[in-house]
């Protein structure tokens, strides 16, 4: 298959490049490995998740062989943002950017007005990333079973 190298591509249960976005998500989550607790969701994340995801929202990449993901989940007031991931050979280039700006174009033509997402509370480079992509900390979360913030929830508003 060939993509553009700069437009995001939506994939859908049959496409052929969803072990190129598990392997992408594993490698550019790998880095948490250790540092955060309870240990990332990636671990479990298989292909049949990742065409369950196609069905129940979106997963969108960039480039092939795939240099960036992010997956849309439809919620009641807003379009949540997972699994966004960068390869490490692209990154500062705007993919993550260029995601964000069409999970924006997606939650508009649903009929959001903001965008969700959620991020380990050890990751504060990640923290700051989203902050300049125009998230904002709205709310903090704990896993089941811990007595402390594991995540934040950040939102953007959209005009």
């Amino acid at each position: 298959m060939t993509y553009s190298s700069e437009t995001p591509v939506q994939l859908f249960a049959d496409s052929p490049a969803l072990p190129e976005v598990l392997r992408l998500i594993r490698e550019s989550f790998a880095f948490m490995d250790g540092r955060i607790d309870p240990p990332s969701s990636m671990h479990r994340l298989t292909e049949d998740d990742l065409r369950q995801q196609t069905c129940s929202g979106e997963v969108w990449i960039i480039g092939d062989p795939a240099a960036a993901v992010v997956f849309l989940t439809p919620k009641p007031d807003c379009l949540y943002l997972s699994k966004l991931a960068v390869a490490r050979s692209r990154r500062g280039q705007g993919l993550a950017q260029t995601l964000v700006d069409l999970a924006e174009t997606r939650a508009r033509s649903r009929g959001y007005a903001a965008l969700e997402l959620q991020t380990r509370i050890e990751l504060v480079e990640n923290h700051t990333i989203f902050a300049k992509l125009g998230f904002v900390k709205s709310g903090e979360t704990a896993h089941t079973g811990y007595d402390r913030t594991t995540s934040i929830t950040m939102h953007k508003r959209l005009e």
